[in-house]
């Protein structure tokens, strides 16, 4: 019988900084498709299959972050073009780009009984922080959002 020795601290896991890339351009059934990729992407990455409670909610907030973002970007900026995944020490950044002008926020004051426009509502409240950022000189923006690695 062979001795076990313990694996080293963060052994067995994904690089931080590592970034995953889908193009979705031009695509159809871009949301079933990001949540596919980000499913993929949160196996690699160790997040799933969750063992715990906290580890399932953690993926299940993500999943649902990347399919309000998609769908956001679908609905109001003609199409997303490119859904991004990047690995931190304690979080998960998903960004969507898209080429669309506007601004997206939660609808205010929200109303839950209402139909519709909950996206950003429940992405701002999954999510540590979002936000948008454009290029200069450059058409449409990334709507990011930062969520939580689980315990």
């Amino acid at each position: 019988m062979s001795p076990t020795r313990p694996s080293p601290p963060g052994a067995g896991r994904p690089p931080v900084g590592q970034v995953r890339r889908l193009r979705l351009a031009g695509v159809g059934g871009a949301v079933p498709r990001a949540r596919d990729f980000a499913r993929s992407v949160l196996v690699d990455w160790g997040w799933l299959p969750a063992v715990t409670g906290d580890q399932r909610a953690a993926a299940e907030d993500l999943l649902l972050v990347v399919s309000e973002l998609v769908t956001n970007a679908c609905l109001h900026a003609g199409g997303p073009d490119e859904l991004r995944m990047r690995l931190a020490a304690k979080l998960i950044r998903v960004e969507v780009a898209d080429l669309g002008p506007g601004t997206p926020a939660p609808r205010t004051p929200h109303r839950a009984a209402r139909p519709g426009g909950h996206g950003m509502f429940i992405v701002q409240r999954l999510c540590l922080q979002w936000g948008v950022e454009r290029t200069p000189d450059a058409r449409g923006k990334t709507v990011w959002a930062e969520l939580a690695a689980p315990l």
